[in-house]
């Protein structure tokens, strides 16, 4: 996985796809609540996230996920799963 810095920039660009971007994202911002992704936006993202980064994100692996932050966390435990 690459610097967390670069980590964040590439999912930055992901979710302003899907939200827009006139939405501040940062690694606190609700994905829910601030970037109003539908469960269908976020099956998208999870698809496209699987590209970005070359990982397998299991959808169970992302009930707990509100944040940026949190997103970003799963995305480099399962990067380090492979």
């Amino acid at each position: 996985m690459k610097e967390p810095h670069d980590l964040e920039k590439r999912l930055t660009t992901l979710l302003r796809r899907l939200a827009g971007d006139d939405v501040e994202i940062h690694e606190n911002t609700d994905l829910i609540d601030e970037l109003r992704l539908d469960s269908i936006k976020v099956l998208d993202l999870v698809l496209e996230i699987e590209d970005e980064f070359d990982v397998s994100i299991p959808l169970n692996s992302l009930a707990d996920v509100r944040t940026m932050g949190d997103l970003a966390r799963v995305i480099v435990h399962h990067g380090e799963a492979d």
